[in-house]
Order: C-alpha cells, then sequence, then structure tokens
C-alpha cells in the first residue's frame, strides 16, 4: 500500500462531499462539474473535473492507489480550508476514522475534552440508565485494578491509549461518540466514581455544548467533538482580517461568520469559506 493511500482518499473523499453539500446539482458529474468552477473563480485553482473523476473511481470506488502531484494535493487541501496537504494529513486522521482503518482496535483519545468509543450494543439505546452506566463503570474500574490481566498500553505523554481486545471481539464501525469527563479516566482506588456520560451536545447561540441526552432541553443532537472544539460562532466580526479558516453563511441579507465548516446551526444553511469580496464588503466596509 503507497505510504499516502488512506490519506489522499480521505482528502478526495472530503472534497466531494463539501462540493455536494455547496451546490443543488445532484449527478455525479454534476457535481465535479461545479467542483471545477468553484476551484477556479474562488481559489485561482485549474483543475478539471474529469481528472478529479479519475482521482476518486482510482482512490476511492477502487480503493487503489493513484499518483497525484504534491501541487494539486494542497491546493485541494487549501479548498477543505488547511493551509497545504502536510497540515490536513495532521487531522483528519480522528479516533472515528482509526476504528474504521483497524477495526480489531479501540482508540481512546483523551486530549482537553476526552472521547470514547464503545461497542454499539451499549451506545444505539440512548436511555439505557443507570444499568448501562454500572457496565460501563465497571469496564473502566477492571481496567484500572487489575492490571496484571489487561494492561493499557501508553502510547505517547498525551493520554493517548490502545486498548488490545480478545480475538473474538469485534468493534463495529458504526459506533458513537460519547463525551466522557476527565477525571473518569482516572478513577481514585479508594473511591470509585461513575459519573454522567454526555451523548449529546446543544447549540447555544455561540458554541455547541455537551449534554445529557436525558435533558428535555429543545435541539439536542448527537455529539460530534469536532464541532465541540472547533465550531463557534464569530460575534464580534470587526475582529476579522483575514478570509483564512472563515466561513460565512448569508440568509435574508443577514451574514454571519463561523470557525469552522459546516451548517449554521440556526438557519440550516450551508456555510461558504469566506472570499475577499465579503471581507471587504461585509467587515472592512
Amino acid at each position: 500500500m503507497s505510504k499516502f493511500l488512506p490519506e489522499k482518499r480521505k482528502l478526495i473523499e472530503d472534497v466531494f462531499e463539501k462540493a455536494s453539500a455547496e451546490t443543488t446539482e445532484k449527478s455525479f458529474s454534476g457535481i465535479l462539474k461545479f467542483l471545477e468552477r468553484t476551484l477556479l473563480d474562488d481559489f485561482k485553482i485549474i483543475l478539471s473535473y474529469r481528472t478529479f473523476e479519475t482521482y476518486y473511481n482510482h482512490l476511492v470506488k477502487n480503493d487503489e492507489d493513484y499518483n497525484i502531484k504534491p501541487l494539486i494535493l494542497d491546493d485541494l487541501s487549501v479548498y477543505l480550508g488547511y493551509n497545504n496537504f502536510k497540515e490536513y494529513c495532521a487531522e483528519w486522521k480522528t479516533v472515528e476514522y482509526s476504528v474504521k482503518e483497524s477495526i480489531s482496535k479501540v482508540v481512546i483519545n483523551v486530549i482537553n475534552k476526552p472521547l470514547l468509543k464503545i461497542p454499539e450494543f451499549l451506545t444505539k439505546h440512548s436511555n439505557f440508565g443507570i444499568i448501562g452506566v454500572l457496565i460501563l463503570g465497571s469496564f473502566f474500574i477492571r481496567n484500572k485494578f487489575y492490571k496484571a490481566e489487561a494492561e493499557p498500553q501508553k502510547i505517547s505523554e498525551t493520554d493517548t491509549m490502545i486498548l488490545k481486545q480478545k480475538p473474538f471481539e469485534q468493534v463495529s464501525a458504526s459506533q458513537s461518540v460519547i463525551y466522557v469527563p476527565q477525571k473518569l479516566i482516572n478513577i481514585p482506588k479508594e473511591k470509585p466514581e461513575i459519573l454522567d456520560l454526555k451523548q449529546c451536545m446543544y447549540w447555544n447561540g455561540n458554541e455547541y455544548i455537551p449534554e445529557d441526552c436525558n435533558d428535555t432541553r429543545d435541539g439536542l443532537v448527537a455529539i460530534d467533538m469536532k464541532k465541540v472544539d472547533h465550531f463557534k460562532k464569530i460575534m464580534r466580526p470587526d475582529t476579522i482580517t483575514s478570509i483564512k479558516n472563515i466561513w460565512y453563511s448569508k440568509h435574508k441579507n443577514v451574514v454571519e461568520f463561523f470557525t469552522a465548516d459546516g451548517i449554521n446551526p440556526e438557519n440550516h444553511k450551508s456555510l461558504n469559506p469566506l472570499t475577499e469580496y465579503m471581507l471587504e464588503n461585509y467587515i472592512t466596509k
């Protein structure tokens, strides 16, 4: 396998998904032609839709390597909001994709807001109640107290761990992401503590906040830690000085700005990358 085959395949998938979300075209060729025009008009990138179709067929459909010039990899990464392909590769390897690539492992990444993937039979029922919490708690306690039986392998000082499973256990690729408070990872031996798991989130007008799915609050959706960490509404547009990594939506003459790509949670309109025209006419004007 090529050293960068997974990265290139994911890049092509992300570019196609972004183009699909930005156009009303439904056909494959229609989306690619829209992408060709957008790359040329907004980013001054020359790439024919037939060339991109070749990339997509080889890397995504056939899952086989195809040589793409480094300059084109950088250009497509810029379209996604990154500075270059190297920066894209540094951020795309999330827990969810790691599980799909290595189906025999459970990956736990503990950063600022830890997230955990557990087997689907615990997470597909949002109201599994105290029994589910006890089962999950016993999983952590067992790994804490019986190190001789199953010692977690520490990968780095950033608390990234891989828990090896028995050969007959498999992890489904369709798993849920659960917000786990930091102190649940380090349960004290003297007094084990089981805490609430936040599987949902809501938009508070400025950012996404983790919340328990049993809460009666309106607008609860499945938690997405990438959105929790990076998707924010820019409340003071006058602080924007560059189009880099800024997205906007314009609806009924109201323009709003955000720190990541996606959908405006309030009007459900797709966001667009900020352009020099929008910067000059709506911010620095």
